[in-house]
């Protein structure tokens, strides 16, 4: 149990990476069969994985700080009158990505992230399929992990001469995505699934992501601490940071993620 009075969030990054790797062989006891898929009222799929990581990580934070209150995707039913009044809580996607869970690709992740007063204190984002766990706390810099690995600390990069790396969604595209490349100019672009195109980004693999379509705060939360820590910002179209838990809604607004900020991103929408 952790007095969340005195809490310093890197106590918590061992005990939460563990979190996320025992909620990823949950998913993966279901990924190994033929699963069923069910729709949620948006239409977009849920299965037996998403409640099996929702069920483990809920547990094991409620024993870790019970104190701190938790909003998962698959309860996002509280309403802002009480999350307003919560200083600090958890926010977690148990499976983000799920269409390329369902497509069986292994771009999806298990996202858990630690608020407080609107900024990500803590993040992690695991891959279950290949064992990589993305982390980062406050002040303790960003790290990725293999199974059975040390951690190796991970740096955004400055922008290349040549052309820009972009990180873009396997799954959603559209206009204004393409009108952006086209003002860009000359870049490469790596499609990748879930949260995942946020740590390309931490990493120093992609340059920039811009998500120009909705997304939802779990979506984003954890992989926002990692590429923060790792020197990168994570920014609405108006450059300044994305913040949480500010609205009734639970929706971001369109937003960039970049490694390097001598460049004002704003200007080729």
């Amino acid at each position: 149990m952790v007095d969340k009075n005195n809490l310093n969030a890197c106590d918590l990054l061992e005990a939460v990476n563990q979190i996320a790797v025992d909620a990823g062989k949950q998913i993966l006891r279901v990924y190994e069969t033929e699963f069923a898929v069910e729709h949620k009222d948006d239409k977009s799929p849920l299965t037996a994985a998403d409640m099996a990581s929702h069920k483990t990580i809920v547990a094991a934070l409620q024993k870790l700080t019970p104190e701190i209150p938790i909003l998962s995707e698959e309860s996002a039913a509280i309403p802002f009158a009480e999350r307003s009044r919560w200083t600090r809580y958890w926010l977690i996607d148990p499976l983000d990505g799920t269409r390329e869970f369902v497509k069986r690709n292994g771009e999806f992740t298990v996202n858990i992230a630690l608020i407080h007063d609107g900024r990500v204190e803590l993040g992690v984002v695991h891959v279950p399929v290949t064992g990589l766990t993305y982390s980062a706390c406050a002040g303790g810099g960003a790290f990725k992990a293999q199974a059975g690995q040390a951690p190796q600390a991970i740096r955004v990069r400055k922008l290349p001469q040549g052309p820009i790396m972009v990180a873009g969604s396997r799954s959603h595209s559209g206009d204004s995505l393409l009108k952006f490349l086209d003002n860009l100019g000359p870049h490469e672009l790596v499609s990748m699934g879930s949260s995942l195109k946020i740590c390309l980004v931490a990493e120093g693999v992609a340059d920039i992501y811009p998500r120009l379509g909705l997304t939802s705060e779990w979506d984003t939360a954890a992989a926002q601490c990692v590429v923060e820590e790792a020197g990168g910002q994570v920014t609405g179209l108006d450059m300044q940071q994305l913040r949480y838990n500010t609205k009734d809604s639970l929706l971001n607004p369109h937003f960039f993620v970049f490694g390097d900020a001598t460049r004002d991103w704003s200007q080729y929408l």
